[in-house]
């Protein structure tokens, strides 16, 4: 009996999804653990592998497809011993947007070319998604400039368009309107929810970190292969700091509050659709050097759209660092259901009285937001006096690296 592809749910808020890419086509044979398709998710885009082993008898949403339900039938496969004349009857009961129509059975799939725009040689370079939006808008893709790998039309370079001589007459446009991603509808709705719903607090310390910008070059200058950052010091401190007070090391359940043994950090990570947070996992039984490399694979992951499920749901606890954007101070919001956010400034040189003399130091501002409904104020400043003892004495978190 042939097997029915499902859009997967590939996070817990997913309630659709778009379908950017097919990577098989009708015909095609797959086995388990093929690239089939990419789907663009409420947190990224993800890559799609096939479950079982068959061949690809009916594409049912084609490429560049938004707002598919979770769930819903994108393709059938076909079993050992299966043809087209087994779909009949099969594929229109389950797909609504399907038009039945006449199968013939053992027929090979009769594959359309597309019109090209310009000439019969030429070809156009762009993604699925990128050629959809042309089309809706009325544009001529052959007029678009591709930013992509070799000059790859993408999305964004057909939403920046702006045709020749559009504008002679009444001059430029003052705006230009860009959809909303998946991504971003939901990362709006969850903080705006998150300000209405969760009573923030903050609190907010300044930690000299002189010790630790002379202890980070010190290792990077004698370990080539190690190259940590003032980031991998927040987050080794976050997770020891979260051992020595427990009680920030939790999420709210509704009807209970869970507390946590391990620190399961999550990162903030800047994409071009918004924000995703991956997380690193037992933070407090990691050493600096491995916890480093660790984290630079997560945030490559997260930009090349190629974290798993599994690498950004959960956590207890989030960071968030601009200050490698010059910003030295800055309030972030709570992600539910989590209790806590600490948003990391930039180390600023500033004046500070050391026994009665003036100096001196790089301060770096840290603010803690609080789901005061989990933490209490004693308990979020308890936090975050472990965390400068940390980040003050870096030689602290070496410790288990000697």
């Amino acid at each position: 009996m042939p097997i029915k592809i499902l859009m997967p749910a590939l996070s817990p808020t997913m309630t659709e999804g778009n379908l950017v890419k097919w990577h098989k086509k009708e015909g095609d044979r797959v086995k388990s653990g093929d690239l089939i398709a990419e789907i663009e998710t409420d947190k990224a885009t993800m890559e799609v592998e096939a479950v079982d082993e068959g061949i690809i008898g009916k594409i049912l949403i084609p490429e560049a497809s938004e707002n598919v339900k979770v769930n819903s039938t994108i393709a059938v496969l076909l079993e050992k011993g299966e043809s087209l004349g087994d779909l009949e009857g099969f594929i229109t009961t389950d797909a609504p947007l399907l038009v039945k129509e006449e199968v013939i059975p053992d027929a090979a799939p009769v594959i359309v070319p597309e019109r090209p725009l310009t000439d019969s040689s030429a070809r156009i370079f762009a993604t699925p998604l990128a050629k959809k939006i042309a089309s809706d808008r009325g544009i001529n893709i052959t007029h678009v400039t591709g930013s992509g790998p070799y000059g790859r039309i993408v999305k964004d370079d057909v939403l920046s368009h702006a045709p020749k001589g559009a504008s002679v007459v009444s001059g430029p446009s003052p705006f230009q309107d860009k959809p909303v991603s998946t991504m971003r509808k939901v990362i709006g709705k969850r903080l705006t929810e998150s300000k209405q719903t969760v009573p923030h607090f903050y609190l907010t310390i300044e930690c000299a970190i002189d010790s630790l910008l002379q202890t980070r070059k010190s290792l990077n200058e004698n370990f080539p292969n190690t190259k940590l950052t003032v980031n991998d010091f927040a987050v080794k401190a976050v997770g020891m700091a979260l051992q020595e007070v427990p009680e920030a090391n939790a999420i709210w359940m509704g009807d209970s509050i869970r507390y946590f043994t391990h620190a399961d950090v999550s990162i903030a990570v800047a994409l071009e659709e918004g924000l995703i947070t991956p997380i690193v996992r037992s933070v407090n039984l990691k050493n600096l050097v491995p916890l480093s490399a660790e984290i630079k694979e997560l945030v490559r992951k997260a930009k090349e759209g190629k974290l798993k499920p599994e690498e950004f749901q959960g956590g207890a606890f989030t960071i968030s660092n601009l200050g490698m954007y010059g910003i030295q101070q800055f309030g972030a919001i709570i992600n539910p259901p989590q209790a806590c956010i600490l948003a990391v400034g930039a180390g600023v040189q500033k004046p500070v009285a050391v026994d009665g003399n003036i100096d001196v130091a790089t301060l770096m501002t840290c603010t803690l937001s609080v789901d005061h409904r989990v933490v209490d104020g004693s308990v979020g400043a308890t936090f975050l006096a472990a965390f400068k003892k940390y980040i003050e004495n870096p030689a602290l978190m070496l410790l288990g690296d000697l």
